[in-house]
């Protein structure tokens, strides 16, 4: 028993993944990739694509929404837990990035599975929700650019179906958000979003200090 989280030395954390991590070989190929180059660190952690895997499972999902793909580890998780006529709308600005993970997606079989629309996030959800979308996804995952997280949040939360969830990545954003000697803009906007969805009654939450720190909203 503890009060509080155990903080994960190197040893503990290498257990961790011995002893609960499951990835197909696609998806360790892809994380294997991604990690040497230049924004490598923007991957979601293995063990945090796991827990959204789980999610996506857990709650039936069919149709969901991605905010930010980078090189698709985290698309390949989810897209490999939806059922095999289940769709993973990826919304993503790099058509380089994105087409680093588009070869693993194949590999795995899922491609089919996803969605992938290059351009601002702000629009291609905007055109979701001027089509009709809203209420009509089952799982969302924001991991973008920070100064438009807000905005993301209303659009995807806009678009899930009551008893929808929402994982929005980097909450903790390196310990800055508790440093008030922090006041860049991406520090100020994560603030500002976590404040906000403390107070948002129109979803249930938790933070975890999975990864860079993962928020969970259910859909009221």
């Amino acid at each position: 028993m503890s009060s509080s989280t155990l903080q994960l030395n190197e040893k503990v954390y290498d257990y961790l993944l011995g002893h609960s991590l499951r990835e197909s070989t696609a998806c360790q190929q892809l994380r294997e990739e991604t990690k040497p180059m230049k924004m490598g660190m923007m991957q979601v952690s293995p063990e945090q694509g796991q827990f959204m895997s789980l999610l996506v499972e857990l709650i039936g999902a069919r149709k969901a929404v991605e905010v930010g793909t980078f090189t698709g580890y985290s698309a390949l998780r989810v897209a490999q837990a939806l059922p095999a006529d289940g769709t993973l709308v990826c919304c993503d600005v790099s058509e380089e990035w994105t087409a680093v993970g588009k070869k693993y997606w194949e590999q795995a079989g899922v491609s089919d599975r996803i969605d992938l629309r290059i351009g601002p996030a702000v629009d291609t959800l905007k055109v979701m929700r001027d089509a009709g979308e809203e209420g009509t996804f089952d799982f969302g995952f924001i991991d973008a650019d920070k100064a438009n997280y807000q905005s993301y949040y209303e659009h995807v939360i806009a678009l899930l179906r009551t008893g929808g969830l929402l994982l929005i990545d980097n909450v903790l954003w390196g310990g800055s958000v508790a440093n008030p000697d922090k006041t860049d803009e991406d520090t100020e906007a994560i603030r500002a979003l976590n404040t906000f969805v403390h107070h948002d009654d129109r979803v249930s939450l938790s933070m975890l200090p999975v990864g860079d720190g993962l928020t969970l909203a259910l859909k009221r």
